[in-house]
C-alpha cells in the first residue's frame, strides 16, 4: 500500500477516532461524564508521554546528534507556549473551560490548527516507519477525546444544537488530512527536515501532557483517585510500548 494512503488514513484515524468517542461520552449523564473525563485525561497523559519519549525522540536521535534534537525540543516547547498564548493551541476540558460568547471562533480556529499539526505529525511518523505512525495516531486519538468533549461543551453553551456542534467538529477534524498532505509534500521535497519535525512533534506532545493535562489532574484532592490516575497514566505508557 502506498505510503501516502497509509499516512492519510492514519491521520484521519487520529483526528476522527477521538471525535467519535467524545460524541459517545456526551450521551452519558453529567455525573458519569464528570468521572469518565479525568480517566480519559490520565490515559491520554500516559499515551502522549510514552510516544514522545519512547518513540518520537529516539527516532529523531537516530538521524541527528543529541544537541540538535534537544535544541529543537526546547524551541518547540517555547513555540507551543507562544501558540497557546495566541489561542491557537489550547486544550479545553469539560471541567475547566472558560466559556463565553467570544470563545467559539478562537476554539474552532485553534482546534483546526491543532488537528492540522496532528495530521502532519502522524504523516511524519509514518514516513519514518509505519509502526511509529500507528503509535502516533493512537496517541493523537487518545488526547483528542477530552479536548473534543470540552469543545462540544463550549459550542452547546453558546447555543449551537448537538448536530451543528458535531458538524463543526467534523470539519475541524478534517484539517488533519490537510496537515498530512502538507507534511508528505514538504518532507518529500526536503527529507532532511523530517527528524527535526519528529523532535518538534515530541515537543508538542510533551507540552500538551505537562502544561495542559497534568495540571488539571492535580486540582482534585489526593485520595484513591490519585492512584487511579497513576495506573491510567501507566496504562497509556504501556499501550505505546505494546504498539
Amino acid at each position: 500500500m502506498p505510503i501516502f494512503v497509509i499516512a492519510l488514513g492514519l491521520s484521519l484515524v487520529g483526528g476522527f477516532a477521538g471525535l467519535l468517542v467524545a460524541s459517545g461520552v456526551l450521551l452519558i449523564t453529567d455525573s458519569a461524564r464528570s468521572k469518565v473525563i479525568p480517566w480519559l485525561v490520565s490515559y491520554a497523559v500516559g499515551a502522549l508521554l510514552g510516544v514522545a519519549m519512547l518513540a518520537l525522540l529516539p527516532a529523531a536521535l537516530e538521524e541527528l546528534p543529541p544537541s540538535r534534537v534537544f535544541a529543537t525540543l526546547l524551541w518547540g516547547i517555547l513555540l507551543f507556549f507562544v501558540l497557546e498564548k495566541l489561542v491557537l493551541w489550547r486544550h479545553c476540558h469539560v471541567h475547566d473551560c472558560e466559556v463565553h460568547d467570544g470563545s467559539v471562533i478562537p476554539v474552532l480556529v485553534g482546534d483546526a490548527f491543532h488537528n492540522f499539526v496532528d495530521g502532519a505529525v502522524v504523516a511524519a511518523a509514518v514516513m519514518t516507519s509505519v509502526p511509529l505512525g500507528i503509535t502516533t495516531a493512537f496517541a493523537v486519538a487518545a488526547h483528542e477525546i477530552p479536548q473534543e468533549v470540552g469543545e462540544f461543551a463550549i459550542l452547546l453553551h453558546a447555543g449551537y444544537s448537538r448536530g451543528k456542534a458535531l458538524m463543526l467538529n467534523v470539519l475541524s477534524a478534517a484539517a488533519s488530512a490537510a496537515g498530512a498532505v502538507a507534511a508528505l509534500l514538504a518532507f518529500d521535497m526536503v527529507p532532511r527536515l523530517l527528524p527535526y519535525f519528529l523532535a518538534l512533534a515530541a515537543a508538542s506532545f510533551l507540552y500538551v501532557a505537562m502544561a495542559d493535562l497534568i495540571p488539571g489532574l492535580h486540582r482534585g484532592r489526593t485520595d484513591a483517585g490519585s492512584l487511579r490516575q497513576i495506573l491510567l497514566i501507566a496504562a497509556g505508557i504501556a499501550t505505546m510500548l505494546v504498539l
